[in-house]
């Protein structure tokens, strides 16, 4: 077993597969070099010198430079490395894309919903309009399990702080998260809770909700009961006689939306979780399947890689207006665009955003990008999208949700308990974190590193996320109760 990897061979590093002790000679894809210091594991080793400028190469594309003189054999680091990241960039459309080789959809059992779309649970949510009735929604839950039946997975309310004191794009975004999650096929009814006297008015959502079935939304406005816990719980039950009309049915994996997402990122991320999420991607858009990338601010110094992959200059236009959008809006608010990775990455040997983002792309798969979605925006072309949302782990996956995925894939070298309104399917970048936090995940990706083959792995996730959808399985997250509600602040609060 060789002591470090080279992921391409252009690149200039390799990744420590263990601490590397000063003098440990090391093989690395043909290369036999001395490690002149201590490497930790998941950190980079120098296969060559990098002299002071020069481009620091991994994933065959550069992650920033070499801010001193790096020896062969030096740990390549934060110490000596810096970001190349900083202004808006202007791009051309060079379109280099494969198609994928078409495949029959596997099937699975699911829920088809009035609207056309598949869900893969049978719930009922309590969404508020606004933070003041978080408390109540949860009352109601608690009061509402006596309606629960084996045809419904569960009855969950689901709390945020905001849908007041909000202005303009501010509470726009609010309410399409909210009205993503009323509307989503996971759901079979849906109780909207609001106050009375808050912007973000029911009135003001039935008009970004636009039709709904009233059978499976209903409404109540907490000023108006005597006893609101009660007639709310009243509505949830009539919701859950609703709901246990619906039974599974047959679908092919070409109805499922994934959402793709990582936190708490090593540096095995991109070589292993991320690298399984993406043959995954492919596996499921080749049989007709949708996937959903998000966290824009990690797609800087990679966005090249999906702009090539773009279906069309429309599509590419989209995806520039995404990377720049994104980037004003750190500038606006005074922030440097390369102000990540984390600490917790940085510990992992995630050295720069380009190490991070070049890392993170890997969930992409290499399937043509067919569309870019604003926040919010629900999606509608089969195939490999790119979503606009921050990196935060919550908010990005609570968009995922609202824009139609049924389940999201997150990969972590660090470990979450985190979910989000939908499955949330916990991926180890490495087999110590999978083993020592067996309650919080779900898959192993970190097998890669042991011999384990690619394909296989990636089957074998496509398998779980199968019967995931069936309700066979549940996620750990599902198993923890992990549920949570996470919307982007960007505006004044009055």
């Amino acid at each position: 077993m060789e002591d470090s990897i080279r992921i391409h061979k252009d690149d200039n590093v390799a990744v420590a597969l263990h601490e590397l002790k000063k003098g440990d000679c090391v093989f690395a894809s043909g290369f036999k070099i001395a490690a002149s210091e201590t490497i930790p594991a998941g950190h980079k080793i120098a296969l060559a010198e990098i002299p002071q400028g020069a481009p620091v190469i991994k994933y065959r594309f550069p992650i920033g430079s070499a801010s001193v003189p790096i020896a062969q054999g030096a740990w390549v680091h934060t110490h000596n490395v810096k970001s190349r990241l900083g202004n808006l960039l202007e791009y051309r459309y060079q379109p280099d894309f494969k198609e994928l080789a078409k495949m029959p959809a596997a099937p699975f059992l699911g829920y088809r919903r009035e609207n056309g779309r598949v869900g893969i649970r049978n719930e009922v949510w309590i969404i508020p309009t606004v933070g003041c009735v978080n408390a109540v929604a949860k009352q109601i839950e608690d009061h509402a399990q006596k309606f629960l039946s084996p045809e419904i997975d569960g009855i969950f309310s689901y709390s945020h702080p905001y849908g007041c004191s909000q202005l303009g794009d501010d509470q726009r975004n609010t309410q399409k998260i909210l009205c993503g999650l009323i509307n989503h096929p996971n759901a079979a009814g849906v109780l909207v809770l609001g106050l009375g006297c808050e912007n973000n008015s029911i009135a003001k959502m039935k008009k970004v909700l636009g039709n709904y079935n009233a059978d499976r939304v209903k409404f109540l406005i907490c000023q108006d009961c005597v006893d609101e816990v009660e007639a709310g719980t009243k509505l949830v039950g009539e919701l859950c006689r609703y709901a246990r009309e619906f039974r599974r049915e047959p679908f092919g994996a070409n109805e499922l939306v994934v959402g793709l997402k990582c936190g708490g990122s090593d540096g095995f991320s991109g070589i292993t979780a991320n690298a399984v999420t993406g043959a995954f991607s492919d596996l499921l858009v080749s049989q007709g399947g949708t996937t959903l990338l998000t966290e824009v601010p990690e797609m800087f110094g990679a966005e090249q890689i999906l702009m090539q992959r773009c279906r069309n200059e429309e599509v590419f236009e989209k995806t520039v207006s995404l990377i720049n959008g994104f980037k004003s809006y750190f500038k606006r608010y005074g922030q440097k665009v390369d102000e990540n990775p984390s600490p917790g990455n940085k510990a992992g040997g995630i050295t720069t955003l380009e190490d991070k983002s070049l890392g993170c792309v890997q969930k992409a798969g290499s399937a043509p990008v067919e569309d870019v979605l604003d926040y919010g925006e629900r999606v509608e072309r089969h195939g490999l999208n790119l979503l606009q949302g921050p990196g935060n782990d919550l908010v990005a996956a609570c968009a995922l949700a609202a824009s139609g995925a049924n389940l999201i894939l997150f990969t972590t070298g660090r470990g979450t308990p985190f979910g989000c309104p939908v499955p949330t399917v916990k991926i180890a970048s490495n087999s110590a974190l999978a083993a020592h936090k067996s309650h919080w995940i779900d898959f192993d990706a970190g097998r890669l590193l042991s011999g384990e083959s690619l394909p296989a792995l990636s089957q074998e996730l496509f398998e779980l996320v199968l019967s995931i959808a069936a309700g066979t399985v549940r996620t750990k997250s599902e198993a923890l109760d992990k549920r949570e509600l996470a919307i982007f602040k960007d505006g004044v609060t009055l």
